[in-house]
């Protein structure tokens, strides 16, 4: 059974900075690429960023390109997510997710098997 867990949310003031964990158990975690993704109140679930089973290819969100960076240890089985100089539209819940079919960075929800609850971040102005 594939399990993913995110952790390291909260509530942060304007150009604060978090650091997000997500904890893969069950499988192979080295295998397979990941993403996190993020959804605010009464919008899409959109992405935020990805990254290949080895680690040596990334992708960001426009909007959060230069702020954010996404890394993975694959002994630990857990995908990082650092964001810093967080803006109060950057609050929503954040997921991470595991794409089991390539190890490509995609950028939509249906590229993704598996999903983590979500971890909240909130960010005051």
């Amino acid at each position: 059974q594939v399990q993913l867990v995110e952790s390291g949310g909260g509530l942060v003031q304007a150009g604060g900075s978090l650091r997000l964990s997500c904890a893969a158990s069950g499988r192979t975690f080295s295998s397979y690429a990941m993403g996190w993704f993020r959804q605010a109140p009464g919008k899409e679930r959109e992405f935020v960023a990805a990254i290949t089973w080895e680690g040596t290819r990334t992708a960001y969100a426009d909007s959060m390109k230069g702020r954010i960076t996404i890394s993975r240890d694959n002994a630990k089985n857990t995908v990082y997510l650092r964001m810093n100089g967080l803006k109060p539209e950057d609050t929503a819940v954040y997921y991470c997710a595991e794409n089991r079919r390539s190890n490509s960075l995609g950028h939509q929800t249906h590229e993704y098997d598996y999903w983590g609850q979500g971890t909240q971040v909130t960010v005051s102005s």
